[in-house]
C-alpha cells in the first residue's frame, strides 16, 4: 500500500496555531504488512533515522491507530505482527514545512486502510489522533484536508474547516539550516499586548478573505502582517527574519513558515526570479502549488 501525504505551511502570519496549507509536495509511504519484524528503508529526507525501529514516528502512529481502531470495534487483529516500510520522503526536516506532520497522518491513513475496521476512523477521530501526536491541529489538519483549513480546539478535541484558497502557487526559500520546533516555541512570551493580540485578529480575519476572495497583492501584504511570533523568534533564525522584511519592504506578503526557518511567499517564480539579487545565496526556491488534497492512499 502507498501513502502519499502533503507538505504544510502553518499559521501564514497572523492565523498562529490556527491557519494551515497543503502543498504541492509530498512524502510517499510504503506500508506492507508481513508475518514478523520490522524493516525501515528511507529515501530522501531523514535517512538519518531509518534505524529508530520501533520509535520511528511512522511505526509509532501505525501501531497507535490500530490499537484505536482495535478498541472501537470491540476488538481486533492487534498490531501487526511485522512491518515493511519504504520511505520516499521529500518535505525538508525541521524547516516548518509540516514533516513530522506528514509522517503522523501518513501512519494513521496507512492503518485505516490496513485494518479491517479502518472505517470505524472517521476525519474527526483521525483529526483528535493527528493532533495527540502533534500537539496542535494547525499543520495536521491540512495534511487531512487539503487546500486551506483553519483548525481550532473544543472541549470535546480539534475540529477543522478546509476553505478553497484562490492563491493556487507560493514560493518556499528553504535554507540549509534547521531549526527544531521546540527550540522556536521556547522563544515565544507567556503574555503579548492586547494591542498586538487585537491586530492579529484582524489580519487573521482579512487574511481568510485574501485567500479565498482572491483579493490583491496589496490586501495580501496586509493581511500578513504578523505581531504574535515571528519577532520573538527572530533570534532563533536571522537570515530568515531578514528575507522577510525584505521581500515584504519589495511588496510580496511573505511570513514564516511554521515554526521556521523556511520563508514563505505568495509569490510566482517569475517574480521571484525579477528580484533574484534582493534575494540573496543561500535559499533553495521552491515554486509550489496549493495541494487541493490530503492524505490518501495511491495504491492497495
Amino acid at each position: 500500500m502507498l501513502v502519499r501525504a502533503p507538505a504544510t505551511s502553518a499559521n501564514l502570519g497572523p492565523g498562529f496555531d490556527s491557519l494551515g496549507l497543503a502543498l504541492g509536495l509530498h512524502d510517499d509511504v510504503e506500508v506492507e504488512v508481513t508475518g514478523g519484524g520490522l524493516s525501515i528503508e528511507v529515501d530522501g529526507e531523514g535517512a538519518e533515522v531509518a534505524d529508530r525501529g520501533e520509535r520511528h514516528l511512522i511505526v509509532r502512529m501505525l501501531h497507535r491507530a490500530f490499537d484505536v481502531l482495535d478498541g472501537l470495534a470491540g476488538s481486533g487483529p492487534g498490531r501487526p505482527p511485522g512491518l515493511r516500510l519504504r520511505c520516499r520522503n521529500r518535505i525538508p526536516h525541521s524547516r516548518g514545512l509540516g514533516s513530522s506532520s506528514a509522517a503522523i497522518v501518513a501512519g494513521i491513513v496507512a492503518a485505516r486502510a490496513l485494518h479491517p475496521a479502518g472505517k470505524l476512523l472517521d476525519d474527526g477521530a483521525a483529526l483528535r489522533l493527528a493532533t495527540e501526536a502533534e500537539g496542535h491541529p494547525d499543520n495536521v489538519a491540512p495534511c487531512l484536508a487539503g487546500g486551506l483549513t483553519v483548525a481550532w480546539t473544543t472541549p470535546a478535541g480539534p475540529r477543522l474547516v478546509r476553505l478553497e484558497s484562490q492563491v493556487t502557487q507560493v514560493m518556499a526559500f528553504v535554507p540549509e539550516q534547521r531549526l527544531a520546533t521546540e527550540r522556536a516555541r521556547g522563544l515565544l512570551p507567556g503574555t503579548v499586548p492586547h494591542g498586538d493580540a487585537a491586530a492579529n485578529a484582524g489580519r487573521a480575519a482579512l487574511l481568510v478573505a485574501a485567500l479565498t476572495g482572491g483579493l490583491d497583492a496589496g490586501v495580501l501584504l496586509d493581511a500578513t502582517e504578523d505581531r504574535l511570533h515571528q519577532d520573538y523568534r527572530a533570534p532563533a533564525m536571522p537570515e530568515s527574519a531578514e528575507l522577510v522584511r525584505r521581500l515584504r519592504a519589495a511588496g510580496v506578503p511573505a511570513v514564516i513558515s511554521g515554526a521556521g526557518p523556511t520563508v514563505l511567499a505568495f509569490t510566482s517564480a517569475s517574480q521571484v526570479d525579477s528580484m533574484a539579487p534582493g534575494v540573496g545565496n543561500g535559499w533553495l526556491k521552491h515554486p509550489l502549488d496549493v495541494a487541493t488534497r490530503g492524505a490518501r492512499v495511491l495504491t492497495g
